[in-house]
Protein backbone atom coordinates (compact mmCIF):
# COMPACT_ATOMS: atom_id res chain seq x y z
CA UNK A 1 0.00 0.00 0.00
CA UNK A 2 1.43 3.50 -0.72
CA UNK A 3 0.80 6.99 0.85
CA UNK A 4 -0.92 7.34 4.45
CA UNK A 5 -3.99 5.23 4.41
CA UNK A 6 -4.29 2.72 7.32
CA UNK A 7 -3.79 -0.96 5.99
CA UNK A 8 -7.92 -2.15 5.57
CA UNK A 9 -6.12 -5.75 4.88
CA UNK A 10 -4.92 -5.93 8.33
CA UNK A 11 -8.26 -5.06 9.69
CA UNK A 12 -9.87 -8.24 7.77
CA UNK A 13 -7.30 -10.11 8.71
CA UNK A 14 -7.83 -9.31 12.41
CA UNK A 15 -11.75 -10.14 11.97
CA UNK A 16 -11.23 -13.04 10.42
CA UNK A 17 -8.99 -14.19 13.17
CA UNK A 18 -11.06 -13.71 15.90
CA UNK A 19 -14.11 -14.79 14.29
CA UNK A 20 -12.51 -18.22 13.91
CA UNK A 21 -11.25 -18.00 17.77
CA UNK A 22 -14.87 -17.29 18.72
CA UNK A 23 -16.49 -19.88 16.22
CA UNK A 24 -14.10 -22.86 17.96
CA UNK A 25 -15.19 -21.66 21.43
CA UNK A 26 -19.37 -22.45 20.18
CA UNK A 27 -18.04 -26.06 19.69
CA UNK A 28 -15.39 -26.15 22.37
CA UNK A 29 -15.43 -25.77 25.90
CA UNK A 30 -16.28 -25.96 29.83
CA UNK A 31 -14.68 -27.28 32.76
CA UNK A 32 -11.98 -28.79 35.36
CA UNK A 33 -9.74 -31.01 35.39
CA UNK A 34 -6.24 -31.74 34.34
CA UNK A 35 -3.53 -33.79 33.15
CA UNK A 36 -0.67 -32.16 31.61
CA UNK A 37 0.44 -29.99 28.88
CA UNK A 38 1.88 -31.65 25.81
CA UNK A 39 5.83 -32.36 26.41
CA UNK A 40 7.57 -29.30 25.24
CA UNK A 41 6.74 -30.19 21.51
CA UNK A 42 8.31 -26.80 19.94
CA UNK A 43 5.80 -24.28 18.76
CA UNK A 44 4.60 -23.15 15.21
CA UNK A 45 5.93 -19.32 14.72
CA UNK A 46 2.54 -18.55 15.51
CA UNK A 47 1.77 -14.36 16.08
CA UNK A 48 1.20 -14.38 20.00
CA UNK A 49 -2.78 -13.37 19.04
CA UNK A 50 -4.99 -15.40 16.65
CA UNK A 51 -3.89 -18.60 15.36
CA UNK A 52 -4.64 -19.29 11.49
CA UNK A 53 -6.90 -17.14 9.61
CA UNK A 54 -8.07 -19.69 7.50
CA UNK A 55 -9.93 -23.11 8.06
CA UNK A 56 -7.59 -26.17 8.64
CA UNK A 57 -8.11 -28.63 5.54
CA UNK A 58 -10.81 -31.27 6.34
CA UNK A 59 -9.32 -34.19 8.21
CA UNK A 60 -9.04 -38.17 5.99
CA UNK A 61 -9.28 -40.02 8.79
CA UNK A 62 -11.87 -38.41 10.68
CA UNK A 63 -13.70 -41.18 13.19
CA UNK A 64 -17.53 -40.87 14.62
CA UNK A 65 -17.97 -44.25 16.56
CA UNK A 66 -20.80 -46.91 15.48
CA UNK A 67 -23.67 -45.29 17.22
CA UNK A 68 -24.47 -49.14 18.29
CA UNK A 69 -21.21 -49.57 20.53
CA UNK A 70 -20.95 -48.52 23.90
CA UNK A 71 -18.76 -44.74 23.05
CA UNK A 72 -21.51 -43.99 20.16
CA UNK A 73 -24.46 -45.14 23.02
CA UNK A 74 -22.31 -42.42 25.16
CA UNK A 75 -22.42 -39.93 22.63
CA UNK A 76 -26.16 -40.57 22.10
CA UNK A 77 -26.51 -40.01 25.90
CA UNK A 78 -24.55 -36.51 25.85
CA UNK A 79 -26.98 -35.75 22.68
CA UNK A 80 -29.88 -36.24 24.84
CA UNK A 81 -28.95 -34.14 27.93
CA UNK A 82 -27.48 -31.38 25.36
CA UNK A 83 -29.81 -31.52 21.62
CA UNK A 84 -27.67 -29.23 20.13
CA UNK A 85 -24.83 -31.73 20.43
CA UNK A 86 -23.58 -33.33 17.01
CA UNK A 87 -20.49 -35.75 16.99
CA UNK A 88 -19.39 -34.95 13.72
CA UNK A 89 -19.48 -31.20 14.25
CA UNK A 90 -18.03 -31.44 17.50
CA UNK A 91 -15.08 -33.66 15.80
CA UNK A 92 -14.50 -30.90 13.26
CA UNK A 93 -14.31 -28.16 15.88
CA UNK A 94 -11.74 -30.25 18.06
CA UNK A 95 -9.23 -30.76 15.43
CA UNK A 96 -9.24 -26.84 14.84
CA UNK A 97 -8.84 -26.34 18.95
CA UNK A 98 -6.01 -29.07 18.32
CA UNK A 99 -3.90 -26.68 15.66
CA UNK A 100 -4.79 -23.89 17.94
CA UNK A 101 -3.40 -25.19 20.96
CA UNK A 102 -0.80 -26.85 20.08
CA UNK A 103 1.06 -23.93 18.11
CA UNK A 104 -0.85 -21.53 20.82
CA UNK A 105 1.50 -23.51 23.88
CA UNK A 106 4.60 -23.26 21.20
CA UNK A 107 4.41 -19.92 21.04
CA UNK A 108 3.48 -18.73 24.64
CA UNK A 109 -0.03 -16.93 23.16
CA UNK A 110 -1.63 -17.19 27.15
CA UNK A 111 -4.60 -15.28 26.36
CA UNK A 112 -5.62 -18.18 23.08
CA UNK A 113 -5.01 -20.87 25.47
CA UNK A 114 -6.78 -19.07 28.65
CA UNK A 115 -10.07 -19.16 26.09
CA UNK A 116 -9.76 -23.16 25.15
CA UNK A 117 -8.54 -24.75 28.20
CA UNK A 118 -10.07 -25.17 31.62
CA UNK A 119 -8.46 -23.39 34.98
CA UNK A 120 -6.42 -26.75 35.97
CA UNK A 121 -5.10 -27.52 32.18
CA UNK A 122 -4.60 -23.96 31.43
CA UNK A 123 -2.62 -23.82 35.07
CA UNK A 124 -0.43 -26.59 33.42
CA UNK A 125 0.14 -25.42 30.36
CA UNK A 126 0.82 -21.41 31.73
CA UNK A 127 3.92 -23.33 33.87
CA UNK A 128 5.39 -25.03 31.16
CA UNK A 129 5.16 -21.97 29.22
CA UNK A 130 6.65 -19.60 32.08
CA UNK A 131 9.39 -22.63 32.66
CA UNK A 132 10.92 -22.41 29.19
CA UNK A 133 10.71 -18.77 28.96
CA UNK A 134 12.56 -18.91 32.48
CA UNK A 135 15.30 -21.11 30.47
CA UNK A 136 15.40 -18.22 27.11
CA UNK A 137 14.18 -21.38 25.27
CA UNK A 138 12.19 -20.80 21.72
CA UNK A 139 9.76 -23.59 20.55
CA UNK A 140 8.96 -24.01 16.72
CA UNK A 141 6.25 -26.41 16.03
CA UNK A 142 4.43 -27.00 12.44
CA UNK A 143 1.74 -28.98 12.42
CA UNK A 144 2.34 -30.24 8.63
CA UNK A 145 -1.25 -32.63 9.01
CA UNK A 146 -3.43 -34.32 10.66
CA UNK A 147 -3.62 -38.19 9.37
CA UNK A 148 -6.68 -38.98 12.14
CA UNK A 149 -8.61 -37.28 13.91
CA UNK A 150 -11.11 -39.94 15.50
CA UNK A 151 -13.72 -39.73 18.84
CA UNK A 152 -12.48 -42.83 21.38
CA UNK A 153 -14.26 -42.51 24.19
CA UNK A 154 -17.41 -40.40 25.73
CA UNK A 155 -19.05 -40.30 29.02
CA UNK A 156 -21.96 -38.55 30.45
CA UNK A 157 -21.82 -37.73 34.47
CA UNK A 158 -24.62 -36.05 36.11
CA UNK A 159 -24.69 -32.92 33.57
CA UNK A 160 -21.20 -33.50 33.03
CA UNK A 161 -20.09 -34.40 28.88
CA UNK A 162 -16.56 -35.58 28.62
CA UNK A 163 -15.14 -36.78 25.00
CA UNK A 164 -11.94 -38.17 24.08
CA UNK A 165 -10.42 -37.60 20.95
CA UNK A 166 -7.64 -39.32 19.07
CA UNK A 167 -5.54 -37.19 16.74
CA UNK A 168 -2.40 -38.94 14.78
CA UNK A 169 -0.62 -35.60 13.25
CA UNK A 170 2.94 -34.83 11.40
CA UNK A 171 4.65 -31.90 13.34
CA UNK A 172 8.26 -30.93 13.30
CA UNK A 173 9.23 -29.95 16.71
CA UNK A 174 12.28 -28.06 17.77
CA UNK A 175 13.31 -26.11 21.28
CA UNK A 176 16.45 -23.78 20.97
CA UNK A 177 18.17 -22.26 23.77
CA UNK A 178 18.87 -18.58 24.08
CA UNK A 179 21.73 -18.90 21.84
CA UNK A 180 19.98 -20.67 19.20
CA UNK A 181 21.02 -24.23 19.52
CA UNK A 182 18.91 -26.82 19.68
CA UNK A 183 18.01 -28.64 23.04
CA UNK A 184 14.82 -31.10 22.45
CA UNK A 185 13.16 -32.28 19.60
CA UNK A 186 14.58 -32.03 15.77
CA UNK A 187 13.92 -29.94 12.38
CA UNK A 188 12.05 -33.25 10.92
CA UNK A 189 8.86 -34.39 10.52
CA UNK A 190 7.88 -36.49 13.18
CA UNK A 191 4.73 -38.39 13.40
CA UNK A 192 2.71 -38.35 16.84
CA UNK A 193 -0.22 -39.78 18.62
CA UNK A 194 -1.95 -37.68 20.73
CA UNK A 195 -5.23 -38.25 23.19
CA UNK A 196 -6.93 -35.12 24.22
CA UNK A 197 -10.33 -35.01 26.33
CA UNK A 198 -12.75 -31.92 26.15
CA UNK A 199 -15.51 -31.29 28.51
CA UNK A 200 -18.36 -29.36 29.37
CA UNK A 201 -21.36 -28.80 31.38
CA UNK A 202 -24.18 -29.72 29.04
CA UNK A 203 -26.56 -27.20 31.68
CA UNK A 204 -24.33 -23.93 30.35
CA UNK A 205 -24.95 -21.88 29.10
CA UNK A 206 -21.63 -21.49 27.19
CA UNK A 207 -21.99 -23.81 24.48
CA UNK A 208 -17.57 -24.24 24.41
CA UNK A 209 -16.32 -27.73 25.49
CA UNK A 210 -12.60 -27.16 26.87
CA UNK A 211 -9.42 -28.89 27.14
CA UNK A 212 -9.19 -31.00 30.38
CA UNK A 213 -6.27 -33.57 29.87
CA UNK A 214 -3.63 -34.74 27.43
CA UNK A 215 -1.75 -37.75 27.03
CA UNK A 216 0.74 -39.20 24.40
CA UNK A 217 -0.02 -42.69 22.84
Amino acid sequence: MQGGGFPIDLILFGMVAAFLVLRLRSVLGRRTGFERPPAERGPVAVPPAAGPAVPAAPVAGRGVPDARGPVGQALARIRSADPSFDPAAFLGGAEGAFRLIVEGFAAGNRPLLRGLLSDDTYAGFEGAIADRESRGEVQRTEIRDIREASIEGADLRGTTAEVTVRFVSDQVNLTTDSAGKPVAGADAVTELTDIWTFQRDTRSTDPAWKLVGTRTA
